[in-house]
């Protein structure tokens, strides 16, 4: 009886490790498209991903680049202070959206130009996302709103 009721609880906790593992690997499949990594114009410059790769570009947009396009089409140029990136866009741009302003931009680095799905800039004069801010301060070229 001993031998049957420890047989029975081997067979439980294999049986909820299998349950465990196919339900992690379900997750991690179903989070594949969703994990996107962020990269600061300096890293893309350095080692450019794969053209099928989605990511997260983010710094500064250059002063001078913005150029507005027929329709929704726009280009312009995201930059650390270091190295910049080309970047198109087809879509409604945030409102706080310009030049020597930060943003983060998702999508795909296609031909040495970036083309973004997606857009996001700062929601306040103070406000930088944190990708952004250490990416500046690690090329040297952050000054903080309020100056330090």
């Amino acid at each position: 009886m001993k031998g049957l009721k420890k047989r029975r609880r081997v067979q439980v906790i294999v049986v909820a490790a299998l349950a465990l593992a196919l339900a992690t690997g379900l997750v991690g499949y179903a989070m594949r498209d969703g994990i996107n990594f962020f990269r600061s114009p300096t890293q893309v410059a350095e080692h450019p991903p794969d053209p099928a790769e989605v990511f997260r570009i983010g710094g500064l947009v250059e002063e001078g680049s913005l150029v507005r396009g027929q329709g929704e089409a726009v280009s312009f140029r995201v930059t650390d202070g270091n190295a910049s990136i080309p970047v198109s866009y087809r879509g409604i741009l945030p409102d706080l959206f310009g030049e020597g302003q930060g943003t983060v931009a998702t999508g795909r680095l296609v031909a040495g130009v970036f083309e973004a799905r997606e857009i996001l800039a700062k929601h306040d004069e103070t406000y930088m996302p944190k990708e952004v801010v250490d990416a500046l301060k690690e090329q040297g070229h952050w000054m903080a709103p309020d100056g330090s």
